[in-house]
């Protein structure tokens, strides 16, 4: 076993989870915005002391990150140019000509990430089989080299009609820059995201483009700042498709790892899950500016080739920027610790998505926020004590946020202080048990039956209320669960996937052709692995993105992980059918079939990591009661109060409870009870499921 350390940034805090061959210790920072990595070296320092390790202890340290995400959601990335093909400028803002809302009049599109006039027309043309009809213009391309020093371009991004068949031009491309433009970074549709379909392929690669340069400069900074402190130990970064993989692969593409800290927090709770020996559970991350849930089946995250960032529309797919990337699939809305509440334009209370953020933060934290949020409400309900919040490094100011409440909430709806926050908590706790129902019925499934695996900083105060509008009976809180992404990245894999188009049709397949286009994806990805893994076996993964000839979305069916050959026709066929099947019920008998994309997916062998367990506080704190205020009921009750550390294996608690710790505290409300179970977790069961 090594001593490993993993950072995730949130928007809010920033979480460390380091674990020894003995030990596991975790923190919490407050992020530092404008400089990201300064919160990551202290809170490093801070760790290191706490386990009294030197930085050159460390064997490996494993980050992940929301910059990128941000970054797009704020339109704070850099200035980028895109290049295309002459005629296809505007399918950035054509997008696939569809409405999410075919009923809003008014409806608002998202805006691309490049304006109109850096959207630069090239001419040259492939046909659909890659062949040159038109040759690429290079005279055309250095014409444009002006444009783009008086427009102070920062970026390019390059995507051609048919590129992923055949990238000679954009490849062609790039070298023409390099020569006159070396300092000027460059992203390629046929390397970000060969496969067909140009709006998704398009919006790809200008968000790669978009986000480059500001990653590039702050993992510099992260690196110089590590080396700075003494740690020599290898940095891997988290994918949003729940594998690792090198500062170098991330540089090159920072796109996926828009959704590396939620993609860890899934990873958590399907290790959670095959720990607890749970097939069918729900992941839920409430951090302090969004919450998460992800359906989890038979200890695997849902995963999906492409999701939507900056949506215009809550939960209205079509109203984002399309990614087409390898992705964990969730649904993230704006509810967190630090969301803003506030009085609508219709005299209702609303809650996010804009979140107070780290600076200043909650009005309670008395860094000069004065807008209340779902952390503020949390205090004036009594769920949190002042003194131990975030383990004691910020005393909470109660004052402050009773003030907020009442200015921003309270007076304009003509209630008291406390009707207000019981207000808020609600509206946010039913925007996540409505994104939950959402999930669930877009995946085709159901949440009954299911076990609610809650953690980040809120998520263990906000389950159990959750679980009750959902139809949940059970809920589980695993140890660290106020640094549950964190430690999911400890458990990730270093993995990469690769993803080919190439037109076949099963009657006719050309299994030469095929087999050739995944030795070069496996090359691809061994270059890739070997960077953050050398050394290391290696398992892979083939797909066949697969549909019946005329439809218009394909399925993903699993290939023999070897060379196809003739023989395997009939087992291609029976395996499309059988997906089909599942998914709409019966398959189309005759109907022939043609795949349009290949997958790999090549993971290195790893350890398996120690189970992580609750600390056991040496001094067993004695209970305290606390008012607290009942969101349901609306009466203040005295809750008993305990301290995690002190709760032995088999302890029982019965609700109206509060279990505390350093980075979160979990409630247990009237009806439900709490048990700590073999693993440490606490577990919680409500109405006739709860245990005697």
């Amino acid at each position: 076993m090594s001593v490993r350390l993993a950072v995730d940034i949130g928007g809010t805090f920033t979480d460390f989870a380091l674990e020894t061959p003995t030990q596991s210790f975790t923190a919490k920072v407050l992020t530092t915005p404008t400089e990201p990595e300064r919160a990551v070296l202290e809170g490093t320092v801070q760790i290191l002391a706490q386990a009294g390790l030197s930085p050159d202890a460390l064997d490996l340290v494993v980050h992940g990150t929301t910059l990128a995400t941000n970054a797009i959601i704020e339109r704070k990335g850099a200035k980028v140019a895109f290049l295309t093909t002459e005629g296809f400028r505007d399918v950035l803002a054509m997008g696939t000509e569809s409405r999410y809302d075919q009923y809003d009049l008014q409806i608002d599109l998202p805006e691309p990430l490049v304006p109109r006039r850096l959207r630069l027309p090239v001419r040259e043309r492939l046909d659909r089989a890659g062949r040159v009809l038109v040759p690429l213009d290079e005279e055309g391309v250095r014409a444009l080299l002006p444009v783009l020093r008086a427009e102070e371009v920062e970026a390019l991004a390059v995507g051609f009609l048919h590129a992923y068949i055949n990238p000679c031009h954009e490849h062609r491309v790039r070298e023409i820059l390099r020569d006159v433009r070396p300092d000027l970074p460059v992203t390629l549709s046929s390397e970000v995201s060969p496969e067909m379909r140009e709006y998704e392929r398009f919006s790809t690669t200008v968000a790669n483009a978009y986000v480059q340069p500001l990653m590039d400069r702050y993992l510099s900074r992260l690196e110089d700042g590590l080396r700075t402190l003494g740690v020599r130990a290898p940095l891997l970064m988290m994918l949003s498709s729940g594998g690792l993989c090198s500062v170098e692969t991330a540089r090159r593409f920072p796109v996926r790892l828009v959704e590396s800290g939620p993609a860890g927090g899934a990873i958590f709770a399907a290790a959670t899950a095959r720990e607890a020996g749970l097939t069918r559970v729900l992941s839920y991350d409430m951090g302090g500016t969004t919450a998460k849930v992800c359906l989890v089946d038979d200890f695997r995250p849902r995963t999906a080739r492409a999701f939507e960032v900056a949506r215009v529309g809550r939960f209205k797919k079509g109203s984002g920027l399309p990614l087409r990337i390898p992705v964990v699939e969730m649904v993230e809305i704006g509810a967190g610790g630090g969301s803003i509440a506030r009085v609508d334009s219709l005299g209702r209370i609303a809650v996010g998505p804009e979140s107070a953020g780290a600076d200043p933060g909650p009005a309670c934290y008395g860094r000069g926020g004065t807008r209340p949020t779902v952390t503020d409400a949390n205090l004036l309900l009594g769920r949190y004590d002042p003194d131990r919040f975030a383990g004691g490094r910020l005393a909470l100011q109660a004052d402050r946020a009773e003030a907020a409440m009442a200015g921003h909430v309270a007076e304009p709806q003509g209630i008291d202080v406390a009707t207000a926050a019981v207000g808020v908590v609600e509206i946010v706790d039913e925007a996540m048990a409505n994104a939950a129902r959402v999930h669930a019925i877009e995946a085709g499934t159901a949440l009954e039956g299911r076990t609610l695996i809650a953690f980040g900083g809120g998520g263990p105060v906000h389950a159990a209320r959750v679980a009750e509008k959902i139809g949940i009976d059970e809920v589980l809180v695993p140890p660290g669960a106020g640094v549950g992404s964190a430690i999911g990245f400890l458990r990730a894999p270093v993995a990469y996937e690769v993803v080919r188009s190439l037109y076949q049709r099963l009657a006719s397949l050309d299994v030469a052709r095929i087999n050739a286009l995944f030795a070069e994806m496996r090359a691809e990805a061994e270059a890739i692995v070997a960077q953050g893994a050398p050394g290391r076996a290696e398992e892979e993964e083939r797909l066949a993105f697969m549909r019946y000839v005329g439809q218009g979305h394909e399925i993903a069916v699993r290939l023999p992980n070897r060379p196809l050959n003739e023989a395997d026709h009939a087992t291609l066929r029976a395996a499309y059918d059988s997906a089909y099947a599942a998914t709409y019920n019966r398959p189309v008998p005759g109907a022939d079939i043609e795949i349009l994309a290949f997958a790999l997916r090549l993971v290195a062998s790893a350890d398996p990591p120690p189970p992580v367990r609750a600390a056991m506080s040496t001094a067993a704190a004695e209970p305290i009661t606390r008012p607290v205020r009942d969101p349901v009921s609306g009466l203040v009750d005295p809750w008993t109060i305990y301290d995690r550390s002190a709760l032995a294996v088999g302890a029982a608690i019965a609700g109206p409870a509060i279990i505390a710790e350093d980075e979160t505290s979990t409630l247990v409300p009237l009806g439900w009870r709490a048990r700590i179970d073999e693993h440490g977790y606490i577990r919680l069961t409500r109405g006739r499921k709860a245990s005697p």
